[in-house]
């Protein structure tokens, strides 16, 4: 039987038009500049192309022939949307995989993704969501092009999917059976805002690490940088910072594995930290309590209302957002207000690359570019047109994450639910990485397969009831189970094993 599909694939790809003839394709706005096959074998990087830090030495085996194209996209006068998409040439799946990007994208980010879906048998495609380094480094792209805001926010990866579908229609001459998203970080972000605005594109969305809170991530991040400025008393030291952290885990890593393994399940009082007296080594002042409440329970306004989740319980104080950037992304600066935050305000906010920020005002300010760019965040919880179409969400986050905290993730959830009723379980499911950093990395269960799981889920109508995690350094094993279940350590046996664990309800 699966000589038989093979077969019917091979034969498939050369009913439609071939792949050097794919530039002659007329599509509305867009430009095929090449289609160009590349024979089978290790995937050559494209020179300064984005890699996941740490991932450069990762084995990668070789790829299946595929067609390259790529195209560029003007929806405005003032788009230039690139995208590459790939077309396996033998052993196409009948399906096409979307990725997404990080930061502040710029780039053809998800190489990586594509040459996992192309092993598969995709057919799949990334963009650089409509601005290049020529633009401007981070968010300067935004300086002056309202349009290339919108590409980034949302237009860009709802017409690439367009017209990659369009593209590999013609070359197959086959209907397309499933189309999927898979994205982390701003790709997280990417992926809930196409269920939000465009719940036709895709029949199952993997959404990582959402930022989809961008504007507000950013600006919380700047009003409390410059809260802490503003009063150097709130800053806490190093030594007190480590305290913390010491204090919350010896008293919730109850099996000592140097990660929380549900953080909810600890109940920390933080205000046992406070210097009775005078200050001293072994316990915060009161104004610097008030800095650690703020980075566990979330930045607030005036009045309260949160702007931004805090950091799970356990998240060493001192992993914040900005400190991450510095090392990954290469600051030009040494300073806490990084370009990588600062820009959300200055350009996308106030369009001012010398903006002071001597005057930000987080009660005035955010509203105000909330109305300038709030566009860029994917907040909406209504989805029922999603659901309705038959699509599966499957939401991702680990709970060590130091650069876009968790809760935010179990926030947008329990929003979803709010909106559409408490029982979402048969397309919607949310899973939380215990000892997961940012996207991947971390000393918990970090490698795990979302794809199958997406693909049993819509295709075999078999929701995922749990995901085997893994940590191919440690060697540990978990379950990882969809929220608010988590992984119950069943009292005897090695902690690595999963066997020892099963998913509970808390």
């Amino acid at each position: 039987m699966f000589g038989i599909l093979i077969a019917a694939a091979i034969t498939t790809a050369t009913q439609g038009m071939p792949c050097e003839k794919l530039p002659s394709l007329s599509l509305p706005e867009t430009t095929i500049t090449t289609a160009t096959v590349v024979p089978a074998g290790p995937f050559v990087w494209p020179e300064g192309a984005f890699r996941i830090p740490g991932a450069e030495n990762e084995p990668a085996p070789p790829l299946p022939e595929y067609c390259r194209v790529t195209m560029v996209l003007k929806p405005t006068a003032d788009s230039h949307i690139n995208v590459e998409l790939w077309l396996p040439t033998q052993t196409w799946n009948g399906k096409f995989m979307a990725t997404g990007n990080g930061g502040w994208a710029g780039a053809i980010q998800a190489y990586g993704d594509m040459q996992h879906a192309l092993r598969r048998g995709y057919a799949t495609a990334g963009t650089d969501t409509g601005h290049s380094a020529a633009d401007g480094p981070l968010g300067m792209f935004a300086l002056g092009h309202p349009e290339k805001v919108v590409d980034f926010a949302y237009r860009a990866i709802h017409l690439m999917t367009e017209r990659s579908k369009q593209v590999l229609t013609a070359h197959y001459a086959q209907p397309l059976n499933y189309s999927y998203y898979t994205g982390c970080s701003t790709g997280g972000r990417q992926g809930v805002m196409a269920a939000q605005r465009y719940p036709e594109d895709f029949d199952g969305i993997i959404a990582g690490a959402l930022a989809n809170r961008h504007i507000h991530m950013h600006t919380s991040a700047v009003a409390e940088i410059i809260r802490q400025s503003r009063n150097p008393a709130t800053v806490v030291p190093e030594a007190k910072a480590k305290l913390v952290t010491n204090a919350i885990m010896q008293q919730c890593d109850t099996q000592h594995e140097g990660f929380l393994n549900n953080p909810r399940q600890c109940s920390f009082d933080l205000a046992r930290l406070q210097c009775q007296s005078a200050d001293g080594p072994d316990c915060l002042t009161a104004a610097q309590l008030e800095t650690v409440k703020i980075f566990y329970g979330g930045v607030k306004n005036s009045k309260g209302e949160l702007i931004f989740s805090g950091a799970a319980i356990g998240l060493p104080l001192l992993a914040q957002f900005n400190t991450i950037v510095n090392r990954q992304y290469g600051s030009d600066t040494n300073e806490r207000l990084t370009p990588f935050i600062f820009d959300t305000v200055r350009i996308l906010g106030f369009q001012k690359p010398d903006y002071d920020w001597h005057d930000f005002d987080l009660d005035r300010d955010l509203p105000l570019i909330d109305a300038k760019a709030g566009f860029v965040d994917a907040v909406d919880p209504d989805l029922k047109s999603f659901k309705a179409h038959g699509g599966k969400l499957l939401l991702y986050h680990g709970w060590d994450d130091p650069g876009i905290y968790a809760e935010n993730a179990v926030l947008y959830y329990n929003n979803v639910l709010e909106k559409l009723g408490e029982t979402q379980d048969e397309w919607l499911r949310l899973f939380m990485v215990p000892g997961m950093g940012h996207c991947r990395g971390g000393p918990g269960p970090h490698s795990f397969d979302t794809i199958s799981a997406l693909e049993q889920w819509r295709e075999q109508r078999t929701a995922p009831k749990q995901i085997m995690g893994s940590n191919p350094q440690s060697g540990l094993q978990r379950p990882l189970c969809p929220y608010p279940q988590y992984a119950k350590y069943d009292g005897s046996g090695d902690l690595k094993d999963s066997g020892n664990w099963s998913c509970a309800a808390p």
